[in-house]
């Protein structure tokens, strides 16, 4: 029996220590979007299917905090279909999400189910920028809008759309609501390296 009460000390370990279930089912994701056919346009809209359910909720309605978590797992299965995490290996590359905003219209309730929506919408020379809607399928009704800037390491979108497609792909336009929100990230990131003098020291 003693073996038993050290598996049981240390799954309780491992349990307090690390979110276990985000890892076990970020490698469900994963594993699911392997199986599932390729998505070849790399820009089109991937839908994710989801619940609200009692761990997800505080007030009877889905905790803000949740949003995030379900656009993480969505953006997993987007990156394996349309290919993005294969041209990131091959090219050495790795990516960070660099930030987020979300909109939130109307509260998801338990038991209701969504839709999740994600698309990349366009990119920089440095950054992807991507679009998530959680869309009720209740009454159709966009309940948040996520946008996510995505930054690429050691590579750029540039390189990773070629990889892919084999060709020079044109950049589409910002839509102005994103072009705003990434004037808002520039305006931000100035008054941040102000403050703590680094524009002084790159001069």
């Amino acid at each position: 029996m003693w073996w038993l009460l050290w598996v049981l000390v240390a799954l309780l370990t491992l349990f307090s220590c690390l979110d276990v279930w985000y890892f076990l089912r970020a490698a469900a994701v994963l594993a699911r979007a392997w199986f599932q056919t390729p998505v070849w346009d790399v820009t089109a809209e991937q839908v994710v299917a989801g619940r609200v359910l009692p761990r997800d909720i505080d007030m009877c309605h889905m905790n803000n905090a949740r949003y995030l978590r379900e656009c993480d797992f969505a953006r997993f299965s987007l990156y394996m279909r349309n290919g993005v995490f294969k041209a990131l290996r091959a090219l050495g590359a790795s990516m960070v999400v660099g930030a987020t905003t979300v909109r939130y219209r109307r509260a998801l309730c338990i038991g209701e189910g969504f839709e999740l929506r994600s698309r990349i919408v366009t990119w920089d020379e440095k950054s992807f920028f991507l679009e998530q809607r959680f869309v009720s399928t209740k009454d159709g009704l966009v309940c948040a809008v996520m946008y996510c800037r995505q930054n690429i390491i050691r590579g750029s979108p540039d390189k990773i759309m070629q990889h892919l497609c084999k060709r020079k792909v044109e950049c589409p336009e910002f839509p102005e609501d994103l072009q705003h929100w990434v004037n808002f990230i520039s305006a931000s990131s100035q008054a941040l390296r102000a403050e703590g003098g680094l524009e002084d020291k790159n001069k």
